[in-house]
């Protein structure tokens, strides 16, 4: 898996925690990863505080692994932290 995601079992998930510099980087990354999400049609379980987002990718129904559509959300989150790296640069 992705590096930063954490693939548990007991329920099957991936889990990522996210830290920001401050709440404004951290609400324009929540607004495009809502747009990812509308696009592919997942919606994880997030949690967020000022400076941090908890993502939790449960797996599908009663899957015993979590599947290809929810390891492709969680590559397209990867790409949005990179570009946001590359423009705070």
């Amino acid at each position: 898996m992705n590096q930063g995601w954490t693939e548990r079992q007991r329920p099957p998930r991936l889990e990522r925690r996210l830290e920001f510099a401050d709440y404004e980087t951290t609400r324009d990354f929540l607004d495009r990863a809502a747009l990812v999400s509308e696009r592919l049609g997942i919606y994880p379980d997030m949690s967020f505080g000022r400076t941090y987002v908890n993502i939790t990718l449960h797996a599908q129904d009663d899957a015993t692994e979590v599947g290809e559509p929810s390891r492709h959300f969680a590559r397209e989150i990867d790409i949005l932290l990179e570009t946001e790296k590359t423009l705070d640069e």
